[in-house]
C-alpha cells in the first residue's frame, strides 16, 4: 500500500512541476537591430560609436546570440 501512495505522490508532484519546468526551458524572444552607418568598416569613428552602442546594450541587459541579433549594412 505504501508503494502505491509514493508513487501517485510522485505523479502528483510531477504533474504540478511539470508546467514550470516548460516555462522554464523556453528560449528567449530574440530581438533584431540593424545599423546603418555610411562608414567604412575599419574607420576609427565607426568602430567607437558601435562600440559605445554595443556596451550599452550589454548593460541593459541585451546579449548577442542570447536575446539580441545585430545586422550591419554597409549603404
Amino acid at each position: 500500500m505504501s508503494t502505491r501512495r509514493e508513487f501517485i505522490t510522485l505523479l502528483g508532484g510531477t504533474t504540478v512541476a511539470w508546467p514550470l519546468t516548460a516555462r522554464a526551458q523556453q528560449a528567449e524572444r530574440m530581438r533584431r537591430i540593424g545599423i546603418l552607418l555610411p562608414a567604412a568598416a575599419d574607420d576609427a569613428e565607426y568602430q567607437a560609436r558601435v562600440g559605445a552602442f554595443l556596451q550599452g546594450l550589454q548593460q541593459s541587459g541585451w546579449t548577442i546570440g542570447r536575446n539580441l541579433r545585430i545586422d550591419t549594412v554597409k549603404p
